[in-house]
């Protein structure tokens, strides 16, 4: 009886790390790497207050109060910046949000797991190449001296075509992260129970009533998550593969925010003024993730957090 009644009671806190000591170990790594280089670098902010010198360190170099915000929204270098990474950004959410989904419909909607298997290993694959290459893949198709150049003149300007730009960026990372964006939503719709398909048939529903009333209902939760995540990283619009891509059409269609940081703070050694410009999209960024996620609370869903 005493055996019984102690097998039951509750763990002590050390005895339940004693008993995941292994998975913890394992965790370790990652733990840090966030800690170190997401959490104590946001200190480092401070220098957004600051007119920054390297030499005289963080805490020697003078304080400015908010001169480097004022100096950013006075701007029009800062302003177009953000122009131009909002409009990426809304191309982004637009074409690119909905096609993982899409896709991951497709490939569940395939009988044959072997036809299966090979459509994802294929559309997989771009994501594992990196930026350096698919700028130079895109190049040589579009490119003036690649299959589609020569004459035809409209093609072989498009890499120079400021008009032509932002449209390119969203059409490589498309097909570049589309397959990759698959994983989870597949992951999903494997959790849907076939019984449920089965019976909306029987009642005669069509496709479409079943994607509404089965198949959405079930991808919903991941679809909020992901967008409020999205939205949380809406201002990253993907630096380097628009660092290998802005000289060809100049700085004002081609500066984003991140470059836009990069060149006034990394080359141009204005650290203050780019730390109040990298501030400003992390705030940004916050509060959209902020706001989104108790609008998903008013909606009954669970959102990322409570």
């Amino acid at each position: 009886m005493n055996e019984h009644i102690h097998a039951g009671a509750p763990r002590s806190a050390w005895q339940w790390l004693r008993g995941q000591r292994t998975l913890l170990l394992l965790a370790v790594p990652g733990v840090a790497y966030f800690l170190v280089f997401h959490y104590a670098a946001l200190f480092g902010n401070v220098i957004a207050f600051k007119d920054f010198v390297p030499f005289q360190g963080v805490w020697e170099s003078p304080w400015v109060g908010f001169d480097n915000f004022e100096r950013m929204f006075e701007d029009p270098a800062f302003w177009q910046a953000a122009w131009n990474t909002l409009a990426l950004a809304g191309l982004q959410l637009v074409f690119f949000f909905p096609l993982p989904l899409a896709l991951a419909l497709l490939l569940h909607s395939l009988a044959r797991a072997r036809i299966r298997g090979l459509v994802q290993s294929v559309v997989y694959l771009p994501h594992f190449l990196s930026w350096v290459i698919v700028v130079a893949l895109f190049q040589q198709v579009l490119g003036p001296t690649g299959m589609f150049g020569g004459d035809v003149a409209f093609v072989a300007d498009v890499l120079s075509n400021p008009d032509a730009f932002k449209p390119l960026m969203v059409a490589q990372i498309i097909w570049k992260d589309c397959g990759w964006g698959t994983i989870i939503f597949l992951a999903a719709l494997s959790q849907v129970n076939t019984d449920q398909y089965e019976s909306a048939a029987i009642d005669g529903a069509g496709p479409w009533r079943r994607f509404w009333h089965v198949t959405l209902p079930a991808v919903r939760p991941i679809i909020i998550l992901l967008l409020i995540m999205r939205l949380g990283d809406i201002l990253t619009v993907g630096f380097e593969q628009i660092l290998l891509q802005r000289d060809a059409v100049g700085p004002e269609a081609g500066e984003v925010l991140d470059t836009f940081v990069y060149f006034q703070g990394v080359l141009g050694a204005d650290w203050g003024y780019s730390a109040a410009a990298g501030l400003f999209k992390g705030v940004v960024g916050a509060l959209l993730v902020y706001s989104a996620n108790k609008i998903a609370h008013r909606m009954g869903e669970q959102g990322v957090y409570k």
